[in-house]
C-alpha cells in the first residue's frame, strides 16, 4: 500500500507519466479535497525502494450510488512492458471486491481496460469535458445512471 512517505514520489511519477496540466482534467475535480482510498492506493517498488508503478482510487457517487474512481495508474517509463500496470489493476480490483465495493468507474482506453472487464457506461455523466466513449465501468452498473460527483469521507465498503 502507498504510505504517506510515498506521496511525493507517486506524484512525481504521475507528473512524469502524464501530460502537463493533468490536474486540470475533469476527473481531478472529483478528487479535490478528497483523500484516496488508502487500502486501494498501491505502489510497486523494487528492492531498493524505488517506485516503478502506482495506482489510486477515490470515492465517488453516481446518482444515488457509491462507486470507486480508478486512477490514475502509472508505470515509470523504464518499467513499462513488464506487466506492472496490469498487476496493479488486478491486485487493486481484487482488494476492492474483498472490501465490498460494488462498482468501479474510470476514464480511459476501452481496448486496454476491456481486458480487465471494463465496459463503456451509458447514462453515467462525468463532469465536462469528458469524452463519454472513455467512461468505463466494472461490476454492478445495472440501473445505475446519473451525474458523477465527489463523495467525501466514504466508508471502505459501498452500496
Amino acid at each position: 500500500m502507498e504510505t504517506p512517505q510515498d506521496w511525493w514520489a507517486v506524484e512525481a511519477l504521475y507528473d512524469l507519466s502524464f501530460a502537463p496540466g493533468r490536474t486540470a482534467l475533469s476527473s481531478y475535480r472529483l478528487r479535490d479535497g478528497v483523500d484516496p482510498v488508502p487500502e486501494l492506493s498501491l505502489v510497486a517498488s523494487d528492492e531498493a525502494g524505488i517506485i516503478g508503478g502506482a495506482i489510486r482510487y477515490w470515492p465517488i457517487r453516481v446518482g444515488a450510488h457509491d462507486a470507486l474512481l480508478l486512477g490514475p495508474v502509472a508505470v515509470h517509463p523504464t518499467r513499462q512492458g513488464e506487466g506492472l500496470g496490469g498487476a496493479l489493476v488486478r491486485d487493486s480490483l481484487a482488494r476492492a471486491e474483498m472490501l465490498g465495493w460494488k462498482r468501479v468507474l474510470l476514464v480511459g482506453d476501452a481496448p486496454y481496460y476491456g481486458k480487465f472487464g471494463f465496459q463503456k457506461l451509458d447514462g453515467v455523466e462525468m463532469p465536462p469535458p469528458t469524452n463519454p466513449d472513455r467512461v468505463l465501468g466494472l461490476w454492478d452498473w445495472k440501473d445505475v445512471r446519473g451525474v458523477v460527483s465527489s463523495l467525501k469521507n466514504a466508508p471502505t465498503g459501498s452500496t
